[in-house]
């Protein structure tokens, strides 16, 4: 989607970012935090002041966040908010309820950690040499430091960026065979608000985390990134173009929201 006032040729680069997936854009810090009680709940949301004739409220992984314009008072702000306490914290409860322990706070055996969208338990065994192997309801480390909870952590992220390349690389060279768009370079990302993204170079960053989607979710947005090497927009020829690597996409595309802890 074009920012308001840029023609969409002007686009520098193309993301697949949260914001896109639960509407709005997500800026870190951005508006002034505030806590009301509704149904006997302190709910802590951010006021943003913008433009608007009404006030707008949005809930997903960040909370609940409020936009009015300047001239709304708190007052009313606060009224609209009681109006719909029950759907703001029905809709609260269920956001927390698609959260889930992504990687673990612990790590020792038992704890749980999700690879390719499926919560494996730890498993951890002392071993001259470092090796991990996945089953259907573990994850077996072989570690020579097997308490060493950050030694296990930096192999175990190491193993997960290997096998997210894996995974990824020759997903993007299949995609852009098919719309004969070359074979791009891929790197992995670190980044926290974004699942991809493609410049004007040519060049495609994945999070490392898709490696932790169910697979059909990390193909979606594998193409998603490949048709912004022909399309470098949100136009219709986009979408389309996404479709053709992507059959059903807008259906992948509503389920990856659920997924969004990811990134956080």
């Amino acid at each position: 989607m074009s920012p308001p006032g840029r023609p969409k040729g002007e686009y520098r680069s193309a993301r697949l970012t949260i914001d896109e997936l639960i509407g709005g854009r997500r800026r870190s810090g951005d508006g002034d935090p505030r806590r009301i009680v509704l149904d006997g709940e302190a709910i802590d949301y951010r006021l943003v002041r913008a433009k608007r004739r009404s006030i707008g409220m949005q809930i997903g992984t960040e909370g609940l966040t409020v936009r009015a314009s300047r001239w709304v008072s708190i007052r009313d702000i606060e009224a609209a908010l009681r109006d719909n306490a029950t759907w703001i914290v029905r809709q609260l409860a269920e956001w927390r309820a698609l959260r889930r322990d992504v990687l673990p706070d612990e790590w020792k055996t038992g704890a749980t950690i999700v690879l390719q969208g499926r919560e494996l338990s730890l498993a951890v065994a002392p071993a001259r040499r470092k090796d991990i192997a996945a089953d259907l309801i573990n994850l077996t480390i072989l570690h020579p430091s097997p308490h060493d909870e950050r030694a296990l952590a930096t192999f175990v992220v190491r193993w997960l960026k290997d096998e997210a390349l894996r995974f990824v690389a020759p997903r993007v060279a299949d995609c852009a065979a098919r719309i004969a768009a070359g074979s791009p370079p891929v790197k992995l990302s670190n980044a926290r608000s974004e699942w991809g993204s493609c410049n004007r170079k040519g060049e495609i960053r994945l999070s490392w985390r898709l490696i932790q989607l169910p697979p059909e979710l990390a193909q979606y947005v594998v193409a998603h990134e490949v048709a912004h090497l022909v399309e470098l927009n949100h136009s219709p020829r986009f979408w389309a173009l996404v479709e053709r690597l992507y059959p059903g996409h807008a259906a992948a595309r509503r389920a990856l929201s659920a997924w969004s802890m990811l990134l956080e």
